[in-house]
């Protein structure tokens, strides 16, 4: 069994999974920064330790002190992002070790990439709806038709 698993790692697919992955990954890690972006631009903090280093004045700091329309906006995205690119990986995971042809896998891995990155301009632009929703049931529906593959080769009941 060790000997199938290497060379599944050692796959075309397992290479495929790990770019897209990555891809996704280091997307949804730019919406740290991109939030942080917009804590500063809009002088909206969530933390009365953050404010201090802004000000020193005591009025400026309690009116900095607040949410933003915008930055409550790109945190919704993130945390959109971390709710579903994290099943993506760990499913993409389990669905490239069951041994899913090339082009099977690369479409799924595309069409997953393709939506979160579409997702992010609709939700950040913002355009209007369903084009949000659509783009989320896209993705989503992605890491259901691998979790399918997983469960219907490799169920063990």
């Amino acid at each position: 069994k060790m000997a199938e698993i290497s060379q599944m790692i050692d796959s075309e697919v397992f290479l495929a999974f790990a770019t897209y992955a990555t891809i996704v990954i280091l997307k949804m890690m730019f919406m740290a920064p991109l939030t942080g972006y917009f804590r500063m631009t809009r002088k909206a903090f969530a933390n009365p330790e953050d404010v201090s280093l802004r000000s020193k004045i005591e009025d400026e700091k309690k009116k900095m002190l607040r949410t933003d329309p915008d930055v409550e906006r790109v945190r919704r995205c993130h945390q959109n992002d971390l709710e579903n690119i994290v099943p993506f990986v760990v499913i993409g995971l389990l669905y490239a070790l069951t041994g899913p042809d090339l082009y099977s896998a690369v479409l799924h891995f595309r069409v997953f990439v393709g939506s979160r990155f579409f997702h992010t301009i609709a939700y950040l632009t913002p355009l209007p709806q369903p084009s949000r929703g659509l783009s989320w049931m896209v993705g989503m529906g992605v890491t259901f038709s691998m979790a399918y593959r997983v469960l219907s080769t490799g169920l063990y009941l």
